[in-house]
């Protein structure tokens, strides 16, 4: 893998430690600023809703940038959104950092999933974007709990200013070792953007993701309440679990990316047969310490592995169907991950809240991983069909 791989994973690294540390943070802001528990819970919506948004839009406006220039310039776009988050001496102004920070968060993603693919060979590209989103896992073994222990022990605002930090680090990784002939795609034009939506088929890989992201989520979100309240772990033993957990993803994110590059469509439906499965039997396996160590490991490991295989897959298809937008459509899939995360966390606060309660969570998430992977065996399908019926390409496009 070529050290420029290495600039992208830095900045994904203070990208997804600035995304998930806020969890950890919630009460203390809440405190500090004097809000709500709910209100702050907002902060955490306010970012995905700006990642969501913000990542196609910006980057087709973006299409016609150097990729290099692109990616300093978000990083300082990051740097600032995050400075302004430790400045704020208001929730509003905490909310606008968090969105800077998100609209950043968004194009880097969409941008960085295709330069990190043609930085390598084709028959490594799915590993090369697991290697970026590899920043990320680390993040949340890492980052998360380091932020979380500063902003406990300095203040919220520390953790902020630390994470800036991280950000400056990530820039100047990017401008010393990213080589500056970056291939850019042609800038879609206003149409070719709508068509993206338009396209049958990118709206089903779309849907892939969402579903397949969302279905774990409906279940992490309420994680800690589960292992406490049905496992019986202390509080203290949550945390450790936790690390295991976001262990278990970062190596399923790098072997998912290698299991993913010979036949993304393939892949990714046996894993997500797997997820759904893994998620079932968390639902008779929770009340069992052993067991359920066992059993999520196995779901933090699937998680995560098909993520690598996602992105490629749709950047694949973009280059198929809609060769014009491809930035774009890879845009619009990290905004259908985070789709995916508002929707299960929504989805597993009305099952908690309903008379299936907490333990039931888990099956419901395998529901939706299930729908990922009747999608996926749709997508094969149509695929087969269109390598022995070329006419059959546009018809579906």
């Amino acid at each position: 893998m070529p050290l420029a791989l290495f600039a992208l994973t830095v900045a994904a690294y203070a990208i997804g430690t600035t995304e998930f540390v806020i969890v950890g943070l919630l009460p203390t802001v809440a405190s500090d600023l004097d809000i709500t528990l709910p209100l702050a819970g907002l902060i955490v919506s306010v970012y995905a809703l700006g990642v969501t948004f913000g990542a196609p839009v910006l980057t087709a406006l973006t299409g016609r940038l150097g990729r290099k220039p692109l990616l300093v310039g978000l990083m300082a776009l990051f740097i600032a959104g995050n400075a302004l988050a430790a400045l704020s001496p208001t929730y509003e102004m905490l909310l606008v950092g968090r969105v800077l920070s998100a609209f950043a968060h968004g194009v880097f993603f969409s941008v960085g999933a295709t330069i990190a693919a043609d930085l390598v060979a084709p028959d490594r590209r799915a590993s090369a974007i697991a290697m970026m989103f590899m920043g990320l896992t680390v993040a949340i073994v890492t980052g998360v709990p380091l932020g979380t222990f500063i902003g406990q022990t300095f203040g919220w605002r520390a953790t902020f200013w630390a994470v800036a930090g991280l950000g400056v680090v990530a820039l100047a990784a990017i401008a010393l070792l990213l080589p500056s002939d970056l291939k850019r795609e042609t800038p879609a034009g206003l149409m070719q953007q709508v068509r993206v939506l338009g396209s049958g088929r990118l709206l089903v890989v779309f849907a892939m993701t969402a579903l397949g992201y969302g279905g774990t989520f409906v279940t992490f979100t309420f994680l800690s309440p589960l292992l406490q309240d049905i496992t019986g772990f202390s509080a203290n033993m949550v945390s450790l679990v936790l690390v295991l957990y976001g262990v278990a993803i970062a190596i399923g994110n790098l072997v998912g990316g290698r299991i993913a590059d010979r036949d993304p469509v393939q892949a990714l439906a046996v894993m997500f047969a797997l997820q759904a499965a893994a998620l079932a039997v968390l639902t008779l396996t929770a009340p069992s310490p052993v067991l359920a160590l066992v059993t999520l490991a196995a779901i933090g490991f699937l998680s995560f592995a098909t993520v690598p295989g996602l992105q490629l897959y749709v950047v694949d298809m973009a280059r198929r169907h809609r060769p014009a937008a491809v930035d774009v459509a890879s845009a619009l899939n990290i905004a259908a991950f985070n789709l995916g995360i508002a929707a299960g966390a929504w989805i597993g606060g009305l099952v908690v809240a309903s008379p299936l309660g907490l333990g039931a969570t888990p099956w419901v998430g395998a529901i939706l991983v299930a729908g990922a992977l009747g999608l996926t065996l749709l997508s094969g399908a149509l695929d087969r069909r269109e390598r022995s019926q070329p006419g059959a390409a546009a018809e579906l496009a």
